[in-house]
């Protein structure tokens, strides 16, 4: 009777020592997926486009959950370092356009490719970048992804071409990308993004010239987000139907702040691409909640209360979330446990970017080119040297 009660005694105490939470998630029975209805996409020269309808799997949507949490929590502690005058120089947030990084990258390959513009962080997690590596670039330090001579605008991974500084350079870098697909024989694509404040340059309309005479495997993305630095679309464009801007190349216009909406559209624009038609364009209708830079508030061209409305009517992750809960794929006290696990991976993250050392000034010319012989770099003037090394 004894040892009875002491086994009894014994597995009491280990569920005492669970969280509440926990043991009610485990015990919860959860639906294995669930169809939604998501908003129809507009079309230019196209017949049909991407479904309205899309199932999400459980193990889904708690992985799209848990990557836009991340991408969240990460450009708020950014944010925090900056105000701290840890992070210096340029620093451009994406908090608010979770849905377009952790959506696009939901309908493509790890074996595509990906070139962007400076507003970056999102991305470099998505194609596979650590937080830590994120932070400790933004913060220069030794272990950046970048060895901490990149910073906000240079972020690299596999098969992520970054990060790029210039307003609009990176497009015609995208198609030769693209290029490069096609000449090689590859079964890949290149996504190549920029945002509405971007969409006017020429080089674009070049890019898309070219990619539209060799069929290039390229999808160009329009990362809408109502404003290019402090200028509303309506006062920059003439037209504003940036997914109709190549003209002769097919288009779609699709909600960024849904996941399930990006996804889709992803995956049917990739569809297009690797049949051989050539290049296609996407608009992604996103917001951004910080200014353009962290030297932008952010209120001087819109309203709190415009900022706020979006918030709380089309926060790409509260829909997701709402989703999810409703349709019994998730409890708000598992989603809770991830916020919570998120928090913690974010705060060590950036215990280790403020601890790191910085690369020492001999480093300054390594990594010019990846495998020529070490050879001179001259410095700021001619009596200053510095060794590259590959």
């Amino acid at each position: 009777m004894r040892k009875m009660l002491a086994a009894v005694s014994r597995v009491l105490s280990g569920v005492a020592q669970k969280p509440a939470s926990r043991v009610l998630v485990a015990s919860r029975n959860f639906a294995n997926d669930a169809t939604f209805e998501i908003k129809k996409c507009d079309l230019h020269r196209l017949e049909e486009g991407p479904p309205v309808t899309t199932v999400l799997t459980r193990e889904d949507g708690l992985k799209y959950y848990r990557m836009m949490q991340t991408v969240r929590r990460m450009e708020l502690k950014a944010d925090q370092l900056y105000k701290q005058k840890i992070i210096r120089g340029f620093c451009h947030l994406c908090d608010g356009q979770e849905a377009c990084c952790v959506g696009l990258e939901a309908g493509i390959n790890p074996t595509d490719h990906l070139i962007t513009a400076y507003r970056a962080h999102g991305f470099t997690f998505t194609r596979g970048l650590s937080v830590r590596a994120i932070l400790a670039e933004l913060t220069g330090r030794r272990g950046g992804c970048a060895k901490g001579k990149g910073g906000s605008m240079h972020m690299y991974a596999k098969n992520f071409y970054g990060g790029n500084g210039i307003v609009g350079a990176q497009v015609p870098l995208g198609a030769g990308i693209a290029l490069a697909c096609k000449y090689n024989g590859k079964d890949e694509i290149c996504l190549t993004l920029y945002g509405d404040g971007a969409a006017n340059q020429g080089q674009i309309f070049e890019a898309y010239n070219m990619a539209a005479l060799w069929k290039l495997p390229c999808i160009f993305i329009c990362e809408n987000n109502r404003y290019g630095m402090g200028t509303s679309v309506e006062r920059a464009a003439a037209s504003t139907d940036y997914y109709k801007r190549g003209d002769f190349i097919p288009g779609l216009r699709v909600d960024g702040m849904d996941i399930l909406c990006v996804r889709e559209a992803t995956r049917f624009a990739a569809a297009y691409c690797r049949s051989g038609k050539g290049p296609i364009l996407m608009e992604l209708q996103t917001y951004r909640y910080h200014g353009h830079s962290m030297s932008d508030p952010g209120v001087s061209y819109r309203t709190r209360e415009e900022i706020q409305e979006v918030r709380s009517k089309s926060d790409p992750i509260m829909l997701l979330k709402d989703r999810m809960v409703n349709s019994n794929l998730a409890s708000v006290e598992e989603l809770k446990e991830i916020d919570v696990d998120v928090r913690k991976e974010i705060e060590d993250a950036a215990q280790f970017a403020t601890a790191d050392p910085e690369p020492p000034l001999e480093e300054l010319g390594y990594h010019i080119y990846c495998s020529d012989p070490p050879f001179e770099v001259r410095g700021a003037n001619q009596w200053i040297k510095f060794k590259s090394i590959g």
